[in-house]
């Protein structure tokens, strides 16, 4: 282990209004929690701040990461993300009032992996959603996402969202991969109605560097969909596209999406 690395935010809930009510204080606290959660595409977001002020553009055409997380990270709270070198990775935690909150490590390969955008269905986004069922997330479905845009101030907005003080964004007009999180998230939003959800751990592998103002969509086959402990999770194996025809990430995605509700106090 050496060269230790610590990057500090003040965790900030994008999801406040969302549909997803487990970021709302009230709903949330049904659930186990203190209040409402910040999203886990953000803590993972924090987390790509230090491999990519370790290895740079680099990272962003073709790094790894990974992300687990395992407890709440609460709007407003500081978040301290650290990071070590360990075996030519970088392992990362991250901390919140005194608890391990995630856990993950980003490499370096040496080249992106060859992914062929042909092994990837593409379909659309449900016509009309409907609320989620046994249907929903059947092992073997293809699902597909409306186009997503982050661009002028929604791309600058949501570098502030996430807290990002890195200048290689704007300096040389990429887009942030944390957003390639949010569209994995809206393969599960953009297919069904959902209650609270939460999104439990993250594998991405960059393919291509994504520009500000890229239209990205995500191609998603379901390889799992089980009952642990009374919540109801799924996982997804998906590619996320650039407008239309470039891979940008080859993603592994779970999320619980029928979580256990609390039994009252």
């Amino acid at each position: 282990m050496s060269n230790p690395q610590t990057h500090r935010v003040s965790a900030y809930n994008t999801s406040k209004e969302s549909e997803n009510k487990i970021h709302d204080d009230t709903v949330a606290r049904r659930y186990g929690f203190s209040g409402g959660l910040v999203p886990g595409v953000d803590v993972m977001a924090y987390m790509m701040h230090l491999p990519v002020a370790k290895w740079g553009r680099d990272f962003l055409e073709r790094g790894l990461i990974d992300a687990r997380f395992v407890k709440p990270v609460y709007d407003g709270e500081q978040a301290e993300v650290r990071g070590e070198q360990r075996d030519g990775a970088l392992a990362i935690e991250v901390f919140s009032r005194g608890q391990l909150c995630a856990t993950g490590s980003a490499s370096l390969p040496t080249a992106a992996p060859a992914v062929s955008i042909k092994d990837y269905t593409e379909v659309p986004a449900v016509a009309e959603r409907k609320p989620v069922n046994a249907s929903s997330y059947e092992v073997g479905k293809w699902l597909g996402t409306r186009p997503y845009v982050w661009a002028g101030d929604a791309a600058t907005g949501y570098l502030a969202d996430i807290r990002e003080t890195d200048t290689i964004y704007t300096r040389e007009n990429l887009g942030h991969p944390g957003m390639l999180q949010k569209v994995m998230n809206k393969l599960l939003v953009d297919n069904a109605i959902l209650g609270p959800w939460i999104h439990v751990g993250s594998r991405m592998q960059l393919l291509s560097a994504a520009k500000t103002g890229d239209e990205l969509t995500a191609r998603a086959r379901v390889t799992a969909n089980y009952d642990k402990k009374g919540h109801r999770f799924v996982e997804l194996n998906a590619i996320v596209v650039a407008n239309g025809t470039t891979p940008l990430a080859h993603c592994w995605h779970i999320a619980i999406y029928q979580p256990r509700e609390q039994a009252a106090a």
